[in-house]
């Protein structure tokens, strides 16, 4: 279902030029299908099943308003006829989840709504999840989703397939929402599990299709090779019961090393091209983790030499987060540290549960297990994602031997 409903949604979207209405249809028709499958079986064509019943919807909505009586005559010349088949539903057989990927960076939208509204359509991310990775509060994010639904009814662009030049000027945006997809499935920052597979693979095939598109782009090569390599080690990640287990302490024989020389080798055709830009150095700083076959072996000398560049080429928090652990790594935790301090006045991430954590980490590599714990349970605290409050909970107590708080995943 999460696989045909963007592509239904695109179809429809594409048809009837009204977003919204769109995907209350989509919906609908997919609740009819929660309903119907189980107990009919699956039709032998699900995805023009879900057409069909999507068309239906919005038909019976349009008839239900008066005052769009032409919209109504023109839709029903349209939707009375079959559901197209999967390949004539496609344009150029181009992937329709693409083609309304590119779509929903609607040139009325600015690159942040548009990001919200594109992982909304086709990431199926919560509004809470959005909110998370914008590190926003949730009614922020659902204002700002509903202000972009209300940008595009207003506006006078269609959305409809776009042309070569109009994909260049929007690939940044779609580069920027599948990366975020990729993040909320590796990391989900809510609920019992670490991961949500289905995201982070749903990413990781979307960018494949932009790759195939745009294989000059080094930055989308750049993007794929970061999913890759950081894919690469789910299977070491979590334990038996679903626990998180950090980097330092995972099983490297379980890391997916074909899924490693792959990212290497296209993040090694792709540097020597010319422009860097951010994609391409979080992949090389992920291809440096993998590559050493000890947490020992690391080059954090060169790591922080990447996120030396990524730092001055972003004004991202997290970026600056992360090199204050290479810093530290390099050059000794009280240097970490002091670059952490800087970051607290930053609204973005005072209050994420991440800076916590890493001061955490920070403290206790130095050796003030109080502080560490300190900063442990502030982080619980803050997190939605039960494998790694769990995680955080037991660094506290194993360093201050107090009893492991765990908290049940159900």
């Amino acid at each position: 279902m999460r696989e045909l409903t963007p592509q239904v949604l695109g179809i429809v979207v594409r048809r009837f030029r009204d977003f919204a209405a769109a995907e209350d249809a989509v919906q609908e028709a997919s609740l009819a299908a929660a309903i119907q499958w189980p107990r009919d079986g699956l039709p032998d064509n699900p995805r023009a099943w879900l057409t069909q019943v999507a068309f239906r919807r919005m038909t019976d909505h349009i008839r239900s308003e008066s005052a769009r009586r032409r919209r109504e005559n023109e839709a029903a010349l349209e939707v009375d006829q079959p559901a197209p088949p999967v390949d004539a539903a496609r344009e150029s057989n181009q992937d329709d989840t693409l083609i309304l990927l590119f779509m929903c960076c609607h040139p009325a939208l600015t690159p942040a709504s548009a990001i919200a509204l594109t992982l909304r359509a086709l990431g199926g991310l919560t509004t809470a999840e959005i909110a998370h990775a914008f590190l926003v509060p949730e009614p922020t994010m659902a204002q700002r989703i509903s202000r972009a639904k209300q940008s595009i009814k207003d506006s006078s662009i269609p959305f409809q397939p776009l042309t070569a030049e109009e994909r260049a000027r929007r690939l940044r945006a779609v580069l920027h929402v599948l990366y975020l997809i990729f993040n909320e499935g590796y990391t989900s920052s809510v609920g019992p599990h670490l991961r949500r597979a289905d995201l982070s693979h749903e990413a990781m095939r979307l960018a494949r299709i932009v790759h195939h598109l745009q294989s000059d782009d080094t930055e989308v090569a750049g993007l794929l090779a970061l999913m890759l390599l950081t894919d690469a080690r789910r299977l070491a990640r979590t334990g038996a019961e679903g626990e998180l287990i950090p980097l330092t302490q995972q099983n490297r024989m379980l890391w997916d090393h074909q899924q490693i020389a792959e990212g290497v080798a296209l993040l090694s055709v792709t540097l020597p091209k010319g422009a860097v830009g951010p994609y391409q150095l979080q992949a090389a700083i992920a291809a440096v983790h993998d590559e050493a076959a000890r947490p020992e072996d690391t080059d954090w000398p060169q790591i922080l030499a990447l996120y030396d560049l990524l730092n001055r080429m972003s004004d991202n928090p997290m970026v600056a987060l992360n090199r204050a652990i290479a810093v530290a790594m390099v050059h000794g935790a009280t240097k970490g540290l002091e670059l952490l301090d800087a970051l607290r006045d930053d609204a973005r991430i005072a209050e994420h549960y991440r800076l916590d954590a890493v001061r955490a980490h920070l403290l206790e590599l130095a050796g003030d297990r109080e502080g560490a714990v300190r900063h442990y349970r502030a982080a619980a605290g803050k997190t939605g994602s039960l494998p790694e409050r769990n995680y955080l909970l037991t660094q506290a107590a194993h360093l201050s031997n107090a009893p492991q708080q765990i908290i049940e995943q159900e």
